[in-house]
């Protein structure tokens, strides 16, 4: 049988034991840590050409890459004419609206570079107290070309 002593030292022993491993000082402990992607890189130095020249050449890649994502004006005409033809009456005041299933019909013929503005959410963000479930079309239009 065990004094008490001894079993206070097992004690403290298992305490800091297992302490150890939650906290990650302990080898057996959780190394989530070490399989985190590296997010930041330092900028390359005045000397470091070649690292340079890869950060101006990949920057460039990104923008055209970016650039060819956006809309340009033979497009967003033609989204503005489908939104204006799919209208749901009735207007207010001069404000053409339009519902849900029509906004839909517009997403499914206005091309893969609209498609991502054709989303509930979307949808959902610019309703704003209409009897009838719909939203503005200039707001939507707005939407697309701040956000495109």
């Amino acid at each position: 049988k065990k004094s008490e002593q001894e079993l206070k030292d097992e004690e403290m022993e298992l305490f800091t034991k297992y302490y150890m491993e939650w906290k990650g000082g302990g080898k057996s402990g959780n190394t989530s840590y070490t399989n985190i992607p590296r997010f930041y890189y330092r900028l390359p130095a005045e000397d470091e050409v070649l690292l340079q020249k890869l950060r101006e050449e990949s920057r460039a890649v990104f923008l055209q890459r970016k650039s060819r994502e956006l809309l340009d004006n033979e497009e967003l005409q033609n989204l503005w004419f489908l939104l204006d033809k799919h209208q749901t009456s009735p207007m207010i005041g001069e404000e053409a609206m339009i519902n849900y299933e029509n906004f839909l019909k517009v997403g499914e013929k206005a091309g893969p570079k609209c498609k991502q503005f054709f989303t509930a959410k979307i949808f959902a963000k610019l309703l704003h107290n209409d009897p009838y479930g719909r939203i503005s079309i200039m707001q939507f239009f707005n939407y697309v070309m701040r956000k495109g």
